[in-house]
């Protein structure tokens, strides 16, 4: 059974996401990206190995009466994909109604074809680039990074959110 090294939560981030947005960061990330947000999360030790299951076990434990979606970021969740997409698989099937958004320092492109995305409906896709640092954008750091509309862009031609 594939596991997942999980860091840390936030209840209610407004950061990460439209709305208020339980927030699940992950461990482990292999780009040194200059100026990281979550240096902490870089290596691969630390945090705490779950199963998918446990995962959502947390999750209901923190939903709120306000929770309007979750975001996993990190760390870089993708380095655990196929952990990431058996968690994301049972959220679904519990939480249907709310979004799932996922930060990646890999590409669209890099991961279009991976079967996490099946479950993902935006991801903010792209390493944070420290020279390209852009505060007025939107759950973005860096002008780079692009809010995919995951299910409409598996459908051919990327689409991107203009949030």
């Amino acid at each position: 059974m594939n596991t997942i090294k999980i860091s840390g939560i936030v209840k209610e981030s407004v950061v990460d996401g439209p709305g208020f947005r339980l927030v699940i960061f992950t461990q482990g990330c292999p780009r040194h990206c200059r100026g990281c947000q979550n240096p902490d999360l870089i290596p691969a030790i630390g945090g705490r190995e779950m199963t998918p299951q446990e995962v959502l076990h947390l999750i209901k434990q923190n939903i709120t009466s306000l929770t309007g979606g979750i975001t996993f970021s990190g760390g870089d969740p993708l380095m655990q994909a196929d952990a990431l997409a058996e968690t994301l698989k049972l959220f679904r099937l519990e939480y249907p109604q709310f979004s799932i958004w996922v930060y990646t320092g890999y590409t669209f492109e890099e991961v279009k074809h991976w079967p996490v995305l099946q479950y993902v409906d935006v991801l903010v896709d792209g390493s944070y680039e420290e020279n390209k640092r852009d505060i007025s954008l939107a759950f973005r750091g860096s002008s780079n990074q692009r809010l995919i509309d995951v299910k409409a862009s598996l459908d051919g031609e990327i689409q991107c959110l203009s949030i």
